[in-house]
């Protein structure tokens, strides 16, 4: 079967006296037949390509299936006299959301069986869920396209009964005030922009939902919460670089909202409440790597904000929790992640000990404020995730529940873990590098080895368990990632360093990276494959443009490309929100460094790595088209004959099919490619 290659139709794109020509541009015609014509011709052709792997497709799907506990249930926690908890059912694939009264005892109350609304449904995704104050109704938000656009219904827990509320087009975020009638939820622009606050009463048709709050700015997304507390109702308004926070009492919906701090450049914020103060995470007076103070609620701007931990330059701090005698820290510091104890009568202070040499822990959920324990999480590349108990005072710990892993074939003792440092090629840094692999694996120049990698928005992707990833280790991969900058593994610095007219760093890491797995002898070039989706596939689709030779294969999971392009259409989702992280195209300094490194922009007349490009047709954060068309420039130009194929979910968004385990079709898709090039170099 002869590969697809889409029409040539040229469109000159022209700013700052600058041409770019785009042979592929007609491709963003979502309603085109011809468009869809296209997509289908590549998926049947990488059906095609990959029919011989069909019979291992099913194995590792199967394989990774088995592993899961088909009807598991997540760690009950108690809020509001009720324990929550969501379980799963043997042969379904979504989620039933449950309560008991008081006692783990009590008869089961199911608030919410997405399996009974995701009926007929080829794609079903549940936004979020929320239960009134005093327990008698809850709000649910789905989306069935894959667009993250939610509707919102309303559903009486007494009686079972679907109420006629609905309201369109939001965030699927609801919050309840007080009263028992009135939320308050998001609704997005035409770009898909968080952009609007409703206030909507109980009972009343949504198009006489009041707006509350409008973000005029298009660099701002809004948001809207509810504090630990259960006092105060948040209005929340953020870019990349600052924020601004507005509230009301929770038992007054009626109230004028007031301001914590009028938004400032470079100022970030968010806010906490304790009796009658506010506590606030910022990176206020040249905090860098954040701190927290607090404040009077009755006067709460910057000026009067009491440091409470201050500023560390060598600890990132990432978030708090507060209880009444104790308040705890989650910091970072040399990229791992530790949780700190403060004895609020004594300020004395201890760490929990984590000893893995690369692994992530994080605040559970903890909604009760008069307690002395504590829930958290810890996972590492060779331990499943668990949840613990921990007594503050006593300093005991307690396992709640840990992932299980079926098949009775994983034993942590049967995998190693490692995390190396490697030269930055400028000289001023060493790159994080952990790493796992099966005890029997050997390594060396043949050794197959996958290196991870994002290294945007200041995500940092840290070391944590995969019972999927166990298809590959099993079969004799090293399994990497990469802690490159963009992210902030190491420090708001780290991100600092990757982005705008740094973000060049976050190539350049990934291949020293690569480079120096490959100096260490843990694999060669004939063996090295990249993964990364979204801002990670924007990340190997720069590299391979950089260093075509230093990978055998790429996996490409729905990239972002085409960024002068997308960067300069503001009708796109996320573009104007997203000036703080790549640059303005608009700015012509901004404009030509970008296009110095986008995919799209520097496809050559050169031979490029084996690669599987994905894509959904509804992605809402990466447009299908931007795959799409770097497909096509590549089978145009590349003058290799190694692989290229390019699947579209043709039902699914940004994060994939829906459902519990129809996702493990794509990672054994992928999975099985890899293995296919390892077996076509051991021929």
């Amino acid at each position: 079967m002869k590969a697809p290659q889409a029409k040539k139709i040229q469109k000159t794109l022209e700013i700052h006296q600058n041409k770019r020509i785009d042979n592929y541009f007609w491709l963003n015609e979502r309603e085109n037949p011809e468009v869809i014509q296209y997509l289908n011709e590549e998926n049947a052709y990488a059906d095609f390509v990959m029919q011989d792997t069909e019979e291992l497709q099913e194995l590792l799907f199967e394989e990774m299936k088995s592993r899961y506990k088909k009807d598991d249930e997540s760690l009950p926690y108690f809020f509001n006299e009720y324990w929550y908890m969501v379980r799963y059912e043997e042969g379904k694939e979504y989620p039933i959301f449950c309560r008991k009264y008081k006692s783990l005892h009590h008869e089961e109350e199911i608030v919410l069986d997405v399996n009974i609304l995701a009926e007929g449904k080829t794609f079903f995704e549940t936004g979020s869920i929320a239960v009134s104050p005093n327990n008698q109704l809850a709000s649910f938000s789905s989306d069935s396209v894959g667009r993250r656009i939610y509707s919102i219904y309303f559903k009486n827990l007494k009686t079972g009964e679907i109420l006629q509320d609905e309201i369109p087009n939001t965030t699927g975020k609801a919050v309840w005030a007080n009263d028992n009638e009135h939320i308050f939820y998001i609704r997005k622009d035409d770009s898909l922009r968080a952009f609007q606050v409703y206030r909507h009463k109980l009972g009343t048709p949504s198009s006489e939902d009041i707006l509350i709050f409008h973000e005029k700015d298009e660099t701002f997304d809004v948001n809207v919460f509810k504090t630990k507390s259960l006092q105060y109702i948040f209005i929340a308004s953020s870019s990349s670089i600052s924020d601004e926070h507005w509230f009301i009492p929770s038992d007054n919906v009626f109230a004028d909202w007031s301001v914590i701090q009028p938004r400032i450049e470079d100022l970030e914020y968010s806010v906490e409440h304790y009796k009658d103060e506010f506590y606030i995470i910022t990176n206020a007076h040249e905090a860098t790597n954040f701190k927290i103070v607090k404040t009077k609620i009755a006067k709460c701007g910057m000026e009067n904000w009491i440091d409470v931990i201050p500023h560390r330059p060598e600890v990132l701090l990432e978030g708090f929790e507060i209880f009444k005698e104790f308040l705890v820290l989650e910091e970072r510091e040399k990229g791992l992640l530790q949780i700190k104890i403060i004895d609020e009568k004594n300020n004395k202070f201890h760490y929990l000990p984590f000893s893995d040499p690369t692994y992530t822990s994080y605040i559970g959920i903890n909604l009760e404020f008069d307690t002395e324990v504590l829930r958290y999480g810890y996972t590492s590349l060779t331990q499943p995730s668990s949840t613990y108990e921990y007594n503050m005072r006593e300093k005991t710990t307690k396992l709640l529940k840990q992932q299980e892993v079926l098949g009775g074939k994983f034993f942590p003792e049967n995998y190693i873990s490692e995390r190396i440092w490697a030269d930055s090629r400028d000289g001023k840094s060493k790159i994080p590098i952990s790493l796992v692999y099966h005890k029997d694996t050997k390594k060396n120049k043949d050794t197959p080895l996958l290196l991870y990698g994002y290294g945007s928005y200041g995500h940092t992707v840290d070391a944590s368990f995969s019972n999927v990833r166990l298809s590959i280790l099993d079969r004799g991969f090293i399994y990497a990632i990469a802690h490159i900058r963009g992210g902030e593994y190491l420090g708001r610095e780290w991100y600092e360093e990757g982005k705008m007219l740094f973000k060049k760093n976050t190539f350049f890491d990934f291949i020293d990276a690569g480079k120096h797995l490959i100096k260490e002898n843990y694999t060669s070039s004939q063996h090295l494959y990249a993964m990364g989706g979204s801002a990670g596939g924007l990340l190997v689709g720069a590299a391979i443009n950089y260093e075509p030779n230093l990978f055998n294969g790429v996996v490409a999971q729905v990239p972002f490309v085409d960024v002068v392009t997308t960067m300069l259409d503001e009708t796109i989702p996320l573009t104007t929100g997203e000036y703080d992280e790549w640059g303005n195209p608009n700015n012509e300094e901004y404009y030509h460094y970008i296009k110095e490194y986008s995919p799209y922009d520097n496809v050559e007349a050169k031979a490029y790595p084996n690669m599987l490009i994905t894509a959904g047709l509804h992605d809402s954060q990466v447009q299908y088209w931007e795959p799409a068309k770097w497909t096509a420039k590549l089978r145009e130009l590349k003058t290799d004959d190694n692989l290229l194929i390019f699947k579209t979910d043709m039902s699914a968004g940004h994060g994939g099919p829906s459902g519990r385990f129809e996702s493990l079709k794509e990672e054994a898709l992928e999975f099985a490619f890899l293995l296919k090039l390892e077996k076509k170099k051991d021929d």
